[in-house]
């Protein structure tokens, strides 16, 4: 069979125009300028330490809501009281911190909601199985 005019493709061309056409000239990470310290820095920054507690999105909307705020001296009592929680095998804590209320999912460390003593108006809490006042 004889191809007149070069109509057809050789394989290294359809090769290149198919496997090859996709793929873009990537910045490799020496190229980039960060050493390897900035981006391991970098990674591990969203890392939180041992025993410290992080908020849901839910227990964080109720902050906002309830226009309350934290001081570092409360947070470091939450964690405490979290600890304590983890220490005696609870699971679903209520955690009592001056006149704030936190329930805490404790074995993923994790504060579901929070509330301040004006809307714990009948003093009535669910699901839970263990509390710490602090």
């Amino acid at each position: 069979m004889k191809i007149q005019g070069n109509q057809f493709l050789s394989m290294e061309r359809l090769q290149d125009q198919y496997l090859n056409a996709g793929r873009q000239q990537t910045e490799t990470p020496g190229q980039s300028g960060a050493s390897f310290q900035d981006i391991l820095s970098g990674k591990t920054a969203g890392i939180r330490t041992e025993g410290e507690v992080k908020f849901s999105k839910h227990a964080a909307n109720r902050l906002t809501d309830r226009n309350i705020e934290l001081t570092t001296e409360q947070v470091k009592r939450l964690n405490m009281g979290a600890a304590k929680a983890g220490a005696k095998g609870i699971n679903e804590s209520l955690v009592i911190v001056d006149s704030l209320a936190f329930i805490v999912n404790v074995p993923n460390q994790t504060v579901i909601t929070a509330m301040d003593q004006t809307e714990t108006d009948e003093n009535i809490f669910t699901n839970i199985d263990g509390a710490v006042i602090i």
